[in-house]
C-alpha cells in the first residue's frame, strides 16, 4: 500500500470537511467516518500505522480522525510497530 498516496488522500478528504465551515470537532467527526464507511479495512490499517510512525505529512483534523477509528485497527498498527 502506497503510504503517500494514502496521506494525500486522507488530507483531501480533511480539506473537504474542515472547509464546510464547520467546527474542529464536526470535521474531524465527519473524517472519521468517511474512513470508517468508505476505506477498505487494509487501507485503516496502512493510515493508523503511518500515523503511529509519526504521522508525517496529516493534517492535524486527519490524524485527529484517525486516532478515532476502531481500536482493533490501532492496536493492530501498535503491535506491527512494535514487532517490526
Amino acid at each position: 500500500m502506497n503510504t503517500e498516496r494514502l496521506v494525500t488522500m486522507a488530507n483531501q478528504i480533511g480539506a473537504f470537511f474542515t472547509s464546510q465551515g464547520a467546527d474542529r470537532e464536526v470535521a474531524v467527526s465527519a473524517i472519521a467516518d468517511h474512513l470508517r464507511r468508505f476505506w477498505e479495512p487494509r487501507m485503516r490499517l496502512a493510515i493508523s500505522r503511518h500515523l503511529a510512525a509519526g504521522g508525517s505529512g496529516l493534517l492535524d483534523e486527519v490524524a485527529e480522525a484517525v486516532r478515532r477509528l476502531p481500536a482493533a485497527h490501532q492496536a493492530s498498527a501498535a503491535r506491527n510497530d512494535a514487532s517490526g
